[in-house]
């Protein structure tokens, strides 16, 4: 659906031959929205799969860089990014645990 990647409804529309008068009457169907939103999510969730498969080998390169008796600029950049994305995920790391406790005491407050 190409709405979940940023296409204008009324490219998408055009793309699957409805008027946009009809793509925006069914962007007011909760069920439709919903499942946009889903589509979305799905389309996010692999993306982010493919990035975390490109960080892995980004990082591996990074390492060699550090290993080898490159030039002392290029070790220097080398050690910098990894320190640099270490911290970022350690962030991260926390954030997520942090939210997932929100979470959690939002729905025990709930029930």
């Amino acid at each position: 659906m190409a709405l979940t990647c940023g296409v204008t409804v009324e490219n998408s529309a055009r793309d699957v031959e409805i008027s946009p008068r009809t793509a925006y009457c069914r962007l007011t169907n909760p069920t439709f929205r919903q499942r946009l939103q889903t589509l979305r999510g799905d389309r996010v969730l692999r993306t982010a799969d493919t990035r975390t498969a490109a960080a892995t080998e980004a990082v591996r390169t990074l390492l060699e860089l550090l290993k080898n008796p490159a030039s002392p600029s290029v070790r220097l950049g080398a050690a910098r990014t990894v320190l640099e994305i270490g911290m970022k995920v350690l962030k991260m790391a926390d954030l997520e645990a942090r939210l997932a406790e929100l979470d959690q005491r939002m729905c025990a407050t709930t029930l």
